[in-house]
């Protein structure tokens, strides 16, 4: 199996390292860097990966490189992807010959991820698997309605929540600073295969429960799938679980909010995460983020739950007489207030992601954070007032250079 990880920042080189340090030699694993430029960095550096964790130093060989230009500008701009190069030479002539991918894990900033994945697009395997692992939500919501249109032709999706602390120091060398978890779920598969039959026998189903063996007809279309999610499941030391959908849903749902907060707040006041809630000005603008995604999330899930009861109907059931689930209790108005206050404590010594870009003249993740929430509020006339506030004012100081003083 070859696996290709598509953006070698903090998060990205954590799981290439521990997939190369857990997976055997065969399996390939290649490490998508967003320019030609880091792609020869990293072999300059040695093309390993070393990871720093509770002092100790500890390094990872043996990957592949190679790059795909990323627009900055506007995700229609085409550029063609950079050559593979094998990381044990620089030279043009050991090109590597097999270009498809069968399995991508996506750990470029959300607003990235569409224009990358279009680029690699013509080298996607027909039932080839995406792991998205992003802060904020909608970035397959985007690919769906984008790139892959068609559903008879769509990739298998894992949908990956990380809580886990990284920061790069040097080009090869990444400091994961606060160990937590990754969760994952599998989106439904479209021609009704049930993935999650073995969660009601054991908290975590074996990759097999998703196809049984070679004798399988549908083996092929479903190997990559078993075979990521076997391969996710042996990161141990990363505290890798795969979830139900559902369960996974409300995960992502709450630390949508938890970064919909600590993000801005911290990047428009050049704030380390645990210096924002040090005044009540700063608990009431977070008490009203909470305050309208619990809005927004129960307006959702209302229209939802009816939109399934005419469906129901329609096709003659007693909608008096179908269950319907409750609101989750994790994504209240407290426990959302609860969990910021918890996750801003756990990392306050930490940097924010969106600090961190505004600094250096990127572009943020905004749209997939508060700009994802006022979307939904516009979906379900919710009005959202304090993330698009905050959704702006985020803009705004993006736009303005850091460090220009009059």
């Amino acid at each position: 199996m070859h696996f290709h990880v598509l953006g070698i920042g903090p998060v990205g080189s954590l799981i290439a390292f521990h997939l190369r340090r857990s997976l055997p030699s065969n399996h390939a694993i290649t490490l998508v860097y967003k320019s030609y430029t880091q792609s020869q960095d990293a072999l300059k550096h040695g093309g390993q990966i070393a990871v720093e964790s509770n002092g100790l130093l500890s390094s990872a060989k043996g990957f592949r490189r190679e790059s795909v230009e990323i627009p900055r500008i506007s995700a229609s701009t085409k550029k063609p992807a950079q050559a593979v190069l094998p990381d044990d030479s620089d030279s043009p002539s050991m090109l590597e010959t097999d270009n498809t991918i069968e399995s991508l894990i996506v750990t470029t900033k959300a607003h990235q991820t569409v224009p990358a994945i279009q680029q690699l697009l013509p080298r996607l395997a027909s039932n080839a698997t995406i792991v998205l692992l992003q802060n904020g939500m909608g970035v397959y919501e985007k690919l769906i309605s984008d790139v892959f249109r068609n559903p008879a032709h769509r990739p298998h999706f894992l949908l990956a929540s990380n809580t886990h602390g990284a920061f790069l120091r040097g080009g090869n060398q990444v400091v994961h600073a606060g160990h937590g978890s990754i969760e994952f779920g599998i989106v439904p598969d479209t021609n009704g295969r049930n993935y999650e039959t073995g969660f009601r026998e054991s908290n975590t189903p074996h990759p097999h429960d998703i196809i049984q063996s070679h004798e399988d007809p549908a083996f092929p279309q479903y190997r990559s799938l078993r075979n990521t999610v076997a391969a996710m499941l042996m990161l141990k030391s990363l505290n890798v679980s795969w979830r139900p959908m559902a369960d996974m849903q409300v995960t992502m749902r709450r630390k949508l909010v938890v970064n919909s907060v600590i993000n801005p707040l911290t990047a428009l006041m050049g704030c380390r995460n645990g210096d924002i809630f040090t005044t009540e000005a700063s608990l009431r603008i977070m008490r009203r983020v909470c305050q309208e995604a619990h809005d927004a999330y129960l307006a959702q899930m209302r229209a939802e739950t009816q939109a399934w009861l005419n469906k129901k109907a329609q096709e003659g059931h007693d909608s008096k007489q179908l269950p319907t689930g409750r609101f989750p209790r994790a994504l209240s108005r407290v426990a959302l207030e609860s969990e910021c206050r918890r996750v801003a404590d756990l990392t306050k010594g930490n940097i924010s992601s969106m600090l961190s870009d505004v600094r250096r003249g990127r572009r943020t993740e905004i749209e997939f954070l508060n700009g994802y929430l006022v979307g939904l509020g516009s979906t379900y006339n919710v009005p959202m007032p304090a993330n698009a506030l905050l959704m702006n004012l985020v803009k705004m100081r993006s736009a303005i250079p850091i460090d220009q003083i009059f």
